[in-house]
């Protein structure tokens, strides 16, 4: 019997239903280890000793990997098969060393997508483990570990903040810079004049052939002077022009039009991407409908391409089959799986809709379509530009006709293309205006960032990773570092509190173009081109005195008093943020460690599932806070993490949730079930 470790639960059925006979299949259900809190500043990392990590077991994590140590020893061979990047390649590398796997009772399984040919072709092609990947990813973890410990202890000290990190900082950075830049813009007036015709509407755009400007009113009164209701058709230029489709998505555009085009936030759209990916029960299969989503690569397999170009001539006819667009971004190692794509062209959205969820629906439905119509051919339109002459005045009309929908046949509801179409002009001839009309308009300020403007920024500044961009959105707002106006981030007091104080002292590591550069190092760390152990000395060499200058002279924030007495002391009362939020505690702690008990509404997490009551929100008498039954003490239900209110997959129990600096985790109250959200 061999042994194969996936890090998904819900793998584990369609991957063993594919091997067959002769294979088991179980889960890590997602990290077993991770790095210690112990050691210099907690770092888990022996800093003065080649950066060696010191790795512990996750906490529920000790009965999932006694079952895999357990099987492990009774099979024949063990294949490590989690996700095909860095991340799930760390974790083989974990699995392999507290199994004590040789290289001889091993090996690495990679595969894009969750289907029987995938799967199939992915076992006659194993390896082993990369350490060049394993070594940019725990690099990265270590990275993370020490700014995010060091800055959050100072952030913590220092500001009203609770947390800093590599990548959230130069995110809320961005977002921070351009509130400045709108709160430092200056509108500035300009008008535009329009002659309004029967079939079309004409703007002035040039004055003797010169681009012209109207500023103000006065300028304006002496255009609209000189013009008459006689326009002369000075020009007419007729071109052809091809419409190419878009690229098939990676993890950033996907987000980006997920955001755009169906309202999903970035953490939404990977939830629903993950489920497509892993599995769908459909009538007489469980299979994954999409390929790997966490991707920079555009590539489409050999495989992929030739079926689709089949489905196209089919579906459409041979003029419709287009070629495969090359990339001008190099994909490096990380990034040598597909671009995301359904498993299978002739799997519709629609074939497969009543499996699905509405949302689930909509995210399938685009990614088939955007992959669909990167393979066809151009839509082709006849473009037409009139110039009409008064007095010297230039205007100009534009119309379109799409010649030949190509791609947009399938790709209408994403892309708006529609006809424009001019009547029939002859050069020279003469047409009278029904009005000339004038606008007035200011120029606007550069807009705040959406979140799809912003993975989009990221993205092309080189910061983060497609894995990472959802997580840095969540932290910046659940950190109260932004509030969300009508889809955008508007910087908070905080955020800017903190992104002052970081800028103070570490401006020449918390930007953009040193978080690129290091992105840059990690990825030749993969590639085998740079050494891992140089890359962190030299990092750690420039940021610890930094943290330590900054401990030294940056001043202690102040409590916020709230002009009450303490009640056992007479001390000020002030207002403190700790692990939970805000309260309001002595301020002549540690002597006295008395905290107001605030009265407030109950916070219900969900309904508890051993009464008819509501698990709320509460405090122990030392102000942590748990979850527990409002029917207490009747009911005695309570939790240590937020209760979700669904079900377990393994044993029905209820899953609670867990958010930490770095990570949301989602585990069972009742049994060892974890995954990381």
């Amino acid at each position: 019997m061999n042994l194969v470790i996936v890090e998904s639960p819900s793998k584990t059925k369609p991957i063993e239903k594919y091997l067959g006979n002769g294979y088991k299949v179980l889960s890590s259900k997602g990290h077993v280890r991770d790095l210690a809190t112990t050691g210099k500043f907690g770092f888990g990392v022996d800093v003065d000793n080649g950066f060696k990590p010191n790795y512990i077991m996750m906490k529920g994590k000790k009965s999932v990997v006694d079952e895999l140590k357990r099987e492990a020893k009774k099979s024949d061979h063990v294949y490590l098969a989690t996700d095909p990047d860095r991340e799930g390649e760390a974790i083989s590398w974990h699995l392999k060393d507290v199994l004590k796997l040789d290289d001889n009772a091993y090996d690495r399984v990679v595969f894009n997508e969750i289907t029987k040919g995938a799967i199939t072709d992915a076992f006659n092609h194993t390896r082993k483990i990369d350490d060049d990947l394993v070594n940019s990813q725990e690099t990265r973890r270590i990275l993370d570990r020490i700014i995010g410990f060091r800055l959050s202890k100072l952030i913590q000290s220092k500001t009203s903040g609770s947390s800093a990190g590599r990548v959230q900082s130069v995110a809320l950075k961005l977002i921070v810079e351009r509130e400045r830049e709108i709160e430092a813009f200056n509108p500035e007036e300009y008008y535009t004049v329009k002659g309004i015709f029967d079939e079309f509407d004409s703007e002035l755009f040039k004055y003797n052939n010169e681009d012209i400007k109207i500023s103000n009113k006065g300028e304006l009164e002496k255009v609209l002077s000189s013009l008459d209701k006689s326009f002369i058709v000075a020009s007419i230029d007729k071109k052809e022009k091809s419409k190419q489709s878009k690229m098939p998505y990676i993890t950033s555009t996907l987000q980006q039009d997920s955001s755009n085009k169906l309202n999903f936030n970035a953490k939404k759209t990977m939830q629903i991407a993950q489920k497509l990916y892993e599995g769908i029960d459909l009538e007489d299969e469980t299979v994954g409908l999409i390929t790997y989503m966490r991707t920079d690569s555009t590539r489409l397999s050999d495989e992929f391409i030739k079926s689709t170009y089949a489905y196209i001539k089919s579906n459409y006819g041979e003029e419709y089959i287009g070629y495969v667009k090359k990339s001008k971004k190099k994909d490096n190692v990380q990034d040598a799986h597909e671009a995301i794509r359904p498993t299978s062209i002739n799997r519709t959205p629609e074939s497969v809709r009543k499996y699905l969820t509405n949302d689930e629906f909509k995210l399938y439905r685009m990614i088939y379509y955007r992959a669909l119509a990167s393979l066809m051919a151009p839509a082709k339109t006849l473009n037409t530009i009139i110039i009409l002459d008064n007095n010297n005045y230039q205007f100009k009309t534009t119309g379109q006709i799409i010649t030949f929908d190509g791609y947009l046949k399938i790709y209408s509801d994403y892309e708006d293309a529609k006809d424009t179409v001019l009547p029939e002009i002859k050069e020279d001839s003469v047409f009278e205006s029904n009005d000339i009309v004038s606008e007035q308009h200011f120029t606007k300020p550069p807009a705040r960032y959406t979140e799809a403007k912003l993975i989009k920024e990221m993205e092309e500044l080189g910061i983060g990773r497609p894995s990472t961009y959802a997580t840095t959105m969540d932290i910046i707002k659940k950190r109260g570092y932004v509030n969300i106006e009508d889809k955008k981030f508007v910087p908070t007091k905080i955020g800017f509190e903190i992104t002052d104080k970081l800028q103070e002292h570490f401006s020449h590591l918390i930007n953009v173009e040193y978080t690129a550069n290091m992105e840059s190092d990690l990825d030749k760390i993969a590639e085998g081109k740079e050494n891992y152990i140089d890359t962190l000395t030299n990092f750690y060499k420039e940021f610890e005195p930094s943290v330590e200058e900054a401990f030294k002279l940056l001043p202690k924030k102040e409590a916020e008093k709230t002009g009450e007495d303490c009640p056992k002391c007479g001390s000020p009362l002030v207002i403190r943020n700790g692990r939970y939020g805000e309260f309001t505690a002595c301020s002549n702690y540690p002597k006295c460690k008395y905290i107001k008990q605030e009265e407030k509404e109950d916070v219900v997490a969900c309904k508890c599932p051993n009464c008819d009551g509501d698990i709320v929100e509460k405090r122990s008498k030392r102000g942590k806070v748990f979850y527990g039954c409002n029917n207490y003490p009747k009911c005695k239900t309570a939790y240590w993490d937020m209760p979700t209110g669904e079900k377990c997959p393994e044993c029905s129990g209820m899953l609670t949730k867990k958010i930490t600096k770095n990570a949301t985790t989602i585990k069972c109250s009742s049994c060892d079930y974890t995954k990381m959200d």
